[in-house]
């Protein structure tokens, strides 16, 4: 596997090198790339992608394995307790409910506040010590369809939903050169509020029940890859755009404006008002580990073509499985809930994603129910999670670069 992972990762740059060798012709002569080459161009991209999608199929399915040896290795090493003969275990309890013995399960997450990574981890990094449990598999399906959710944001998980305030400095003390028996200027640091609460988000599935008698799929993993994306892509499209009204704030919604477009071009950028959105995100933002770009996957293909004074591309692909592209040697994340290139579209955000909060409030709830589809011999699950986000730090820790008005 190892070696045919090493093959993807040359094939990969391989594409990328005959990609830029396009663009350096098309440059080269003045010219833009002719019908034949973009044509080409855009067939290369498309390979680099699908190697993209392979190789993250591939570190999943590896993880899984690691899981799953790590938890069975675990379980037969366990001593066993009163609890696990009794089947009063919440593993039980889940089983029993997959099985329509029981109503419904809360799947309850852990306590405090975690920080959300890209990566699901490695078994040598800390991987062996987490036991595999439902929960933990949702939350990966919820995380590999929002892309915010991928850019390390601040998670805060709670056992109940009600309103959490944070507070937050919108603004610091100034000091002054005060001359001899003079007095001081006062100058006091400005505070603010913001507000998380708990949005409801659910998704109802049914399975026939012959399926769920004759089949030998793993019923868990459906269901969790299934409830995981359906509630990821709703959370995920209210956290990137979300007005805050009846629904979370979205992190483009309340980032600031970092770089505006030029006239004439629809909307697009250039490898200049890329790097002015940059540095107009301050050091303390920028240098941060948390700190990346954000933008939709079909904008990639533009970012791709970008070069410095110096004739250096700024995007730099990954050469190692489950690590993001680099642009100005920050990772880039994609979401396609960000907006397209267009006129006076927010097509890109860059800056500290650790300063956007999601709330979830009391885990995930699952219930099962025979009676609801009785007639057409149908078994009903649904899933429920509550949730919220808001950029905690609105004083310019994450900016968009805008297009032009005209």
């Amino acid at each position: 596997m190892s070696e045919y992972i090493k093959r993807m990762q040359e094939r990969r740059a391989q594409l990328w090198e005959q990609a830029k060798a396009l663009l350096d012709t098309a440059e080269a002569a003045g010219r833009d790339l002719s019908g034949e080459e973009e044509q080409t161009y855009q067939k290369l991209n498309a390979d680099i992608d699908q190697i993209d999608v392979r190789a993250k199929d591939l570190a999943e399915a590896e993880q899984r394995a690691r899981d799953a040896d790590a938890a069975f290795s675990g379980l037969l090493a366990r001593p066993e307790t009163p609890a696990m003969r009794n089947g009063d275990g919440q593993d039980s309890e889940l089983r029993r409910w997959a099985r329509g013995e029981i109503r419904g399960v809360d799947v309850t997450p852990p306590q405090g506040v975690a920080f959300r990574d890209l990566t699901k981890g490695t078994a040598t990094a800390g991987g062996n010590t987490v036991p595999t449990t439902f929960y933990g598999r949702l939350m990966a399906h919820l995380i590999e369809v929002s892309g915010i959710m991928t850019a390390d944001p601040t998670v805060l998980n709670t056992a109940a939903g009600e309103t959490i305030e944070v507070p937050v400095t919108t603004a610091h003390s100034t000091a002054a050169l005060t001359a001899e028996a003079t007095a001081l200027t006062e100058s006091d640091p400005a505070f603010a509020k913001r507000t998380l609460g708990a949005y409801k988000y659910g998704v109802l599935l049914q399975a026939a029940r012959e399926l769920l008698t004759d089949t030998g799929v793993d019923l868990e993993g459906y269901l969790a890859m299934q409830a995981g994306r359906a509630l990821g892509n709703a959370f995920g499209a209210h956290a990137i755009t979300g007005t805050g009204t009846n629904q979370p704030t979205g992190v483009i919604t309340s980032a600031t404006t970092g770089k505006t477009g030029g006239t004439g071009v629809t909307g697009a950028f250039t490898a200049d008002d890329l790097i002015d959105l940059f540095y107009s995100v301050i050091g303390p933002y920028r240098n941060s580990a948390s700190c990346g770009w954000l933008m939709r996957d079909t904008t990639m293909g533009a970012v791709r073509k970008l070069k410095d004074t110096q004739g250096q591309y700024l995007w730099q692909p990954s050469i190692q499985a489950g690590v993001p592209d680099t642009l100005l040697s920050k990772p880039v994340h994609t979401d396609p809930n960000v907006a397209a290139v267009g006129l006076s579209a927010k097509s890109v955000a860059f800056g500290d994603f650790s300063q956007y909060f999601v709330r979830l409030a009391g885990g995930v709830r699952f219930e099962r129910s025979d009676d609801y589809a009785f007639n057409t011999d149908l078994v009903t699950y649904r899933a429920i999670v509550r949730a919220d986000g808001l950029t905690i730090d609105q004083t310019g820790a994450i900016k968009v670069f805008a297009g032009g008005a005209t």
